[in-house]
C-alpha cells in the first residue's frame, strides 16, 4: 500500500487503501485488475451505500445529515446521480479531487473500460463549483439505466472552486455557462418539463439571494485572515 500523498486526512479518509500515486481510493471506485478506476463506479457499492446507509466516500455509516457533492446545475433540479456522503468528506474531496479541485479539468475516457458510470443524461462538463447540499433526507428515484436520487431540503449549502470558497461571481458564471444545458433537456420533454425548470430556478435563485452573502463575507474574512 502506497503512503498517502495528503497530511491531516479525516479519520474515515485515513482508513481508505491508496493507489500508486498516494491518493485515497473512495468506496465508490470499482477495482479492476487489482487497480483502482477512478472513472468507474461500483454498482455493487452503490447497492451498499443506498440499502445500509453508507457513505459514499468512505463506506462509513452515515449519520443524520447527508452531504450530496454536487454541481450547481443539480442544485437547480435537486437531483444527483450520486448517493450522498458525510460532509467532512465531501469537503476533503472538493480540495483533493483534481475534476473538482481544477475546474479546467476535463473527464479522461480514454480506454475507459466497460462498467457502470452513472443514470440519467449527464452534463458533460467541468462546472467550476462544486456545491455541497447538506441535507437530511433524499428519495431514490429508479429509472431505465440506474438510479438517480432527489435530494431533500438544505439545512446548509455551500459553494467551492479550486478548494475554497467560492464568490458569488464565480457561482454564477458556473450557472449561466451550463443552464443552456438543463433548457434543451426541458424542451426536449415538452411545455410541462419547461414550466418545472421555471420554478426549480426560482426556488434556486432564491435560495442563492439567501445564503450567499453569508458566504461571500465568510469568503472575505479567509482572505484577511491568510492575507
Amino acid at each position: 500500500m502506497t503512503e498517502p500523498r495528503f497530511k491531516d486526512l479525516p479519520p474515515r479518509i485515513a482508513k481508505l487503501p491508496t493507489d500508486e500515486r498516494g491518493y485515497p481510493v473512495p468506496y465508490f471506485v470499482e477495482w479492476i485488475d487489482g487497480k483502482p478506476d477512478f472513472r468507474v463506479m461500483s454498482s455493487k457499492n452503490l447497492a451498499r451505500a443506498v440499502n445500509y446507509r453508507r457513505c459514499w466516500i468512505c463506506g462509513e455509516q452515515l449519520g443524520r445529515f447527508l452531504c450530496f457533492a454536487i454541481g450547481p446545475m443539480c442544485g437547480v433540479n435537486r437531483i444527483s446521480a450520486e448517493p450522498p456522503s458525510h460532509y467532512d468528506c465531501a469537503r476533503f474531496a472538493v480540495s483533493a479531487c483534481p475534476f473538482l479541485s481544477k475546474p479546467l479539468a476535463k473527464r479522461n475516457d480514454r480506454n475507459l473500460p466497460n462498467g457502470k458510470t452513472v443514470a440519467g443524461i449527464m452534463i458533460e462538463r467541468n462546472p467550476g463549483v462544486t456545491l455541497l447540499w447538506v441535507t437530511k433526507s433524499y428519495h431514490v428515484m429508479n429509472e431505465p439505466d440506474g438510479v438517480l436520487f432527489r435530494i431533500g431540503e438544505p439545512e446548509r449549502v455551500q459553494f467551492f472552486r479550486e478548494g475554497r470558497l467560492a464568490t458569488r461571481a464565480e457561482v454564477d458564471h458556473s450557472i449561466a455557462t451550463g443552464i443552456d444545458n438543463l433548457d434543451r433537456l426541458a424542451q426536449r420533454e415538452g411545455a410541462k418539463a419547461v414550466n418545472e425548470l421555471e420554478k426549480c430556478k426560482q426556488r434556486f435563485t432564491a435560495l442563492l439571494d439567501q445564503l450567499l452573502p453569508a458566504q461571500a463575507a465568510a469568503f472575505l474574512k479567509g482572505r484577511r485572515e491568510n492575507a
